[in-house]
């Protein structure tokens, strides 16, 4: 298959690598074993919405545990960064402390923020994730004033700075979020940017999968998703029928399969690519996260996509071999250590 027909990158000079567009939350991440999803009546593995009372429950039940910044696209961008490229992100909090000390963590890894316009009476939202002995985390999530992003929230000259636009599919659960990501869109076509969407979770496809599907045949270029994910977008009971109908509807797609890797699709095949060994999964947070990290460092700069693909399953190696969904290394000197 010649890597060469794909598209490339934006050629148009960029002061950004990628530009995320996400849910702005703090991760509360704790351990804890099956009985605790069992008790608290939790859908394991799947990510769920809770109100402002049923994440104070579920906080004060979970005892010890680890508070950081968090959000899956701000993820992706602070991986982007730790990679050596350049990332911005936009995304929703208000002026209370998690929302400076979100802030705060984003520009200490070389992020730029902007965090749209603040509201005062809205906490910053945060994402309680339970992560079980088999690695895989359940996530119960407050959105607080994250939802609230809306179209004049998005910094139009930081979205037509970027040569990617990347936004989340978690953030679109209401009309206001729809138009932000249509606007944003727009606003990275009008200046020749690459626009990319993560699916998120199957829920998150399920809630949305007619509006997903328009997005991604009217404005996507670059799709993320895992196999259930894309599935789910399609309502097919096989990956072959998923990815034999998102080839047709945008220019290239990128499908992990957990610990058999990847595929990278387009409208002339199918890429395989084998996932990076891992010695111990602790924590499978932020793996999707950190492999869209990955691929889009290689793909802004013209890799050739089997290359992209390595390298985000190198970010994704690192971060579920650790608690939490963010690199503990630099990634730009781990990935110097796999070409030495």
């Amino acid at each position: 298959m010649p890597e060469e027909s794909f598209p490339a990158a934006p050629a148009a000079p960029a002061r950004y690598d990628v530009v995320g567009v996400g849910n702005a939350l703090v991760d509360v991440i704790s351990h804890a074993g099956d009985e605790f999803i069992h008790h608290h009546e939790l859908v394991k593995g799947s990510m769920t919405l809770v109100d402002t009372d049923r994440a104070v429950h579920l906080y004060a039940a979970l005892g010890s545990a680890v508070e950081m910044s968090g959000g899956s696209a701000a993820n992706t961008m602070c991986g982007v960064a730790s990679l050596g490229g350049r990332a911005a992100y936009i995304g929703k909090v208000s002026g209370d402390d998690l929302g400076n000390v979100f802030g705060h963590d984003l520009r200490a890894v070389g992020v730029q923020f902007r965090p749209g316009t603040p509201d005062t009476d809205t906490p910053t939202g945060r994402c309680i994730i339970v992560v079980t002995p088999d690695a895989q985390r359940t996530m119960n999530t407050y959105l607080g004033v994250s939802s609230l992003l809306c179209v004049g929230d998005i910094d139009d000259e930081t979205v037509a700075a970027g040569a990617v636009l990347y936004m989340e599919g978690y953030l679109y659960d209401r009309s206001e979020a729809k138009e932000a990501f249509r606007h944003a869109a727009g606003v990275a076509h009008k200046n020749s940017r690459m626009v990319s969407l993560t699916l998120s979770d199957s829920f998150c496809v399920d809630r949305h999968r007619d509006d997903f599907r328009a997005l991604v045949t009217d404005e996507v270029d670059l799709l993320f998703g895992n196999e259930d994910e894309l599935m789910s977008l399609y309502q097919v009971d096989s990956l072959d029928a998923a990815i034999a109908r998102v080839r047709h509807d945008c220019a290239l797609a990128v499908v992990t399969t957990g610990p058999a890797g990847c595929l990278v699709v387009t409208p002339d095949g199918v890429l395989r690519i084998a996932a990076e060994p891992v010695a111990r999964v602790l924590d499978t947070t932020g793996a999707g996260d950190l492999f869209a990290a990955g691929f889009l460092y290689g793909y802004t700069r013209s890799m050739p996509l089997g290359e992209c693909a390595r390298i985000g399953s190198i970010a994704a190696a690192e971060v579920i071999s650790h608690v939490g969904p963010r690199p503990l290394v630099e990634l730009s000197t781990l990935l110097a250590e796999t070409k030495g």
